[in-house]
């Protein structure tokens, strides 16, 4: 099964591979064309559940991790934007 929010979500496919490729376990499988598509394993029923999403149960979509972890990118990029010439588009 497929990550609610996928358009996939609620379509199953026989699994033909789990790898670890692009920094992550994906799985593939062939999609209803015959090709051979992939996903991250996490989106799938593949793996198990995250225990967050499910104590979660829709009710926050973000862990406080991520969070700072965004604001912490954020952060980065508004310094390099200010450091930086400011050559504009």
């Amino acid at each position: 099964m497929i990550h609610p929010f996928h358009p996939l979500y609620r379509r199953e496919f026989r699994l033909v591979t789990y790898r670890f490729n692009w920094g992550e376990d994906r799985v593939y499988f062939q999609d209803e064309d015959g090709r051979l598509a992939s996903l991250p394993a996490a989106w799938t029923s593949a793996v198990a559940s995250d225990p967050f999403v499910v104590v979660a149960d829709g009710r926050s979509f973000f862990r406080v991790q991520d969070l700072a972890e965004l604001a912490a990118l954020l952060e980065q990029l508004d310094e390099e934007e200010s450091d930086g010439p400011g050559e504009g588009v």
